[in-house]
């Protein structure tokens, strides 16, 4: 499943990067408006695709095994497993471990980026959010992830903290 943005549906010219060149997304929400709204911004992004999405937990671990992304979104206030249980089975497994995995809440109590380090998240966005700064904490996290220099507390936009 693949998503583009409203430039390519009104006949736009297609700067999209090669489908291997792409960074494969999974959006985690149990939220329709809140995924459609999230796939259509990343379809934007000429090097992104939005690979799958679920809208509950044990979905998420089957779609995640299912389409190998290079990246999770994952809401932490899900129906029938939260997210953060889902992260840490998706750390757990060999074929799921490396994945990054970027927390998304509505609640920006005080610990919660760091129960969300525990349970192996290795971003942390606050919704609402600017698309501008999801992007943006995407590809930081993208970037971390493949040189595996992780810089302590640096933060790419208002909402968004790297928890590494």
């Amino acid at each position: 499943m693949s998503y583009s943005g409203p430039e390519r549906r009104r006949g736009g010219p297609d700067r999209r990067a090669a489908e291997g060149d792409r960074t494969k997304i999974l959006i985690v929400d149990d939220h329709a408006l809140f995924r459609v709204g999230i796939a259509n911004i990343l379809g934007r992004e000429p090097d992104f695709d939005v690979v799958g999405e679920a809208d509950d937990s044990r979905s998420a671990v089957d779609r995640a095994l299912e389409t190998s992304p290079d990246i999770i979104l994952m809401d932490l206030s899900l129906p029938v497993m939260d997210g953060w249980e889902a992260t840490r089975r998706l750390k757990a497994d060999d074929r799921t471990a490396s994945i990054p995995v970027v927390a998304l809440t509505g609640h920006a109590l005080a610990g919660i980026s760091e129960g969300a380090k525990r349970a192996g998240c290795d971003a942390f966005v606050t919704k609402p959010c600017l698309p501008e700064d999801l992007v943006k904490e995407i590809r930081k996290v993208l970037d971390e992830n493949s040189s595996s220099t992780h810089k302590k507390g640096r933060r790419s936009g208002k909402y968004a903290k790297t928890i590494t």
